[in-house]
């Protein structure tokens, strides 16, 4: 048997059933839902679901969500946390902004930082929509508090190849005068 059917056959229950991440992510996004409908009523509820999350990460994805959390808290307080499927999110009027998602639970190379379509990065008939993130450091800070405020501006400077500009501050907070209207603008 190859190494691939090997894994496959593996990660299949007898009879062909759910396998155990399955069901427990099924299991997760239900008890998400119920969580979301008091979420949505009630900042705190989703602050502590997404701070809980961060805390069952692995290292190094719980120093990158927790590191990403306090940047969209600072450059964009009207995002609401949440999450969703389980990993941290950020919502506007209940509808998902951003997410993070952490590389353990996809048993990926990295983390990404994902956008929905309620951020608007539309540009052309392609753009980008998620990033690959093996580490945080002040230039992806940089880049992902100006991305949570005005995601065309940046997605149209990444474009181009230049630097993101208009990140004032300091390590902790980055704040963003890029002369756009902000999230209010999703």
């Amino acid at each position: 048997m190859s190494p691939k059917a090997a894994t496959k056959k593996s990660a299949q229950k007898a009879g062909g059933g759910w396998t155990d991440d399955e069901k427990a992510a099924m299991k997760a996004r239900a008890q998400e839902l119920k969580a979301e409908a008091r979420a949505s009523k009630n900042r705190n509820e989703g602050e502590r679901a997404v701070l809980a999350a961060i805390a069952a990460m692995p290292e190094p994805d719980r120093a990158m969500a927790k590191r990403l959390h306090e940047i969209v808290a600072a450059s964009a307080p009207n995002l609401w946390p949440k999450t969703w499927y389980g990993m941290p999110a950020y919502a506007l009027d209940g509808k998902v902004v951003c997410f993070f998602q952490a590389a353990d639970k996809f048993k990926a190379r990295y983390a990404t930082l994902g956008f929905s379509d309620t951020a608007n990065l539309d540009k052309g008939a392609m753009w980008p929509t998620a990033f690959a993130l093996t580490k945080l450091t002040a230039a992806e800070e940089k880049t992902i508090a100006a991305l949570v405020v005005c995601p065309r501006e940046v997605v149209d400077a990444l474009e181009r190849g230049e630097p993101v500009e208009g990140a004032v501050g300091t390590e902790a907070i980055v704040e963003i005068d890029c002369g756009c209207e902000g999230p209010e603008s999703f």
